[in-house]
């Protein structure tokens, strides 16, 4: 009786309280959730940890989930059992989700079965736990909200986390002009190897000047920007006629000059993956799988940390000195 009692609990972290990123605690006696109808059991093999998740469990987000909740949505493993009506999946199959409902730092996860993308043998989990919403958001950014063309130029800001190097993969594999910011040597060096045609570094004093130089009169056509709180003021000085900056992260207000939109009729535009319709999941999930069968889809994994050092992962996504990678929980 006892076996069968310690059969259905599971380790996950959950959130009683919003705050700071001690209020993450692991616990190892929750329920495993069940798949209901249209939705899937998965036993998280890695998972995702995401800025936005920082800012969830910190109170100060748009969106706040009820209290205790368990953060994540990027997991990668096996299908574990599926609800009713779930005909794309079986039991063993290798996924990775851009979503779930029950939250992915545990050892099990529900997500919907909409959410959820049969994961190549290309990949390993680590890297599957990369795709969701970095992948997600950057095809988003620059097509769906960005309307990127091929023979266009971007510049990514803060290319070497996991958006970044999204980003920097997707627009190359379709024809854009790539340049990467990044603020270490190693992570300028990451940002040229996943597609960017020239790299810059954002710790030093003179590097707008140089992408200025670099981009000549013309100025760039898309921004793809990770921390508009402190760039937002200075894109609009290197956009091009009509020029768009995709404003993906944000830590705080910045005072700007609205009359440099003016000038070049250039564009401020937010990017949120919540918003996405139905259709427009397809659309990234459709070009995304193609780009992993293709080989240009290459998930580059950083910091990596077991389910007990959920904390230490959220303190070390905000204040690390540079982003390599996707970080992900084991």
């Amino acid at each position: 009786i006892a076996m069968a009692a310690t059969r259905n609990v599971m380790r996950a972290v959950r959130v009683f309280e919003f705050g700071g990123p001690e209020v993450l605690k692991l616990q190892s006696d929750v329920l495993i959730p069940d798949p209901k109808e249209n939705q899937v059991l998965i036993k998280v093999h890695a998972c995702g940890v995401n800025p936005v998740e920082t800012y969830i469990r910190s109170g100060n987000y748009a969106r706040k989930p009820a209290l205790p909740y368990t953060p994540g949505s990027d997991v990668a493993g096996v299908i574990e059992g599926v609800g009713e009506h779930v005909t794309a999946f079986k039991k063993g199959d290798r996924v990775f989700t851009i979503g779930t409902i029950s939250g992915g730092y545990a050892d099990y996860a529900v997500a919907a079965a909409n959410r959820v993308f049969p994961l190549s043998d290309k990949l390993d989990f680590r890297q599957g736990a990369a795709i969701g919403i970095p992948y997600f958001t950057a095809y988003r950014a620059l097509f769906q909200k960005g309307r990127a063309k091929a023979g266009e130029s971007v510049l990514v800001h803060g290319a070497s986390g996991g958006v970044g190097i999204a980003t920097c993969q997707i627009a190359r594999a379709c024809g854009l002009k790539v340049l990467g910011t990044a603020g270490t040597e190693e992570g300028m060096n990451m940002v040229l190897r996943n597609g960017a045609h020239q790299a810059f570094n954002h710790r030093e004093a003179n590097y707008i000047d140089k992408i200025k130089e670099y981009t000549g009169m013309e100025g760039v056509d898309i921004i793809i920007e990770m921390l508009s709180n402190i760039n937002l003021a200075t894109d609009l000085q290197l956009l091009s006629y009509a020029g768009r900056v995709m404003v993906v992260g944000c830590r705080g207000p910045i005072e700007i000059n609205p009359r440099d939109t003016m000038s070049k009729e250039s564009s401020i535009i937010g990017v949120s993956l919540f918003l996405a319709t139905e259709e427009e999941r397809h659309e990234c999930a459709a070009a995304l799988l193609d780009g992993i069968e293709a080989g240009w889809l290459k998930p580059i994994v950083g910091s990596e940390y077991p389910l007990e050092k959920a904390v230490k992962a959220h303190e070390d996504i905000i204040h690390s000195s540079g982003a390599r990678g996707k970080m992900v929980l084991l």
